[in-house]
């Protein structure tokens, strides 16, 4: 659904969990440091979030400590 193969995933994957950023297995992602995850991202997710809240009425992310 990402429009990449499952190797570039997994690759993906065990960088930001080696980076603390994440933990996963078995297809389970936990987010264990989004502060650092978001910094990381590039520029879309923020506005990816921004329009969704925009054209969906959702209300932002409640950041979870």
């Amino acid at each position: 659904m990402l429009g990449v193969n499952s190797a570039g995933v997994t690759e993906t994957a065990s960088t930001l969990s080696q980076a603390g950023m994440i933990a996963y297995h078995r297809g389970q992602i936990k987010i264990l440091n989004r502060e650092v995850l978001e910094k990381t991202s590039c520029e879309c997710y923020q506005i990816l979030e921004e329009e969704s809240i925009r054209l969906l009425g959702l209300l932002p992310n409640k950041r979870r400590k």
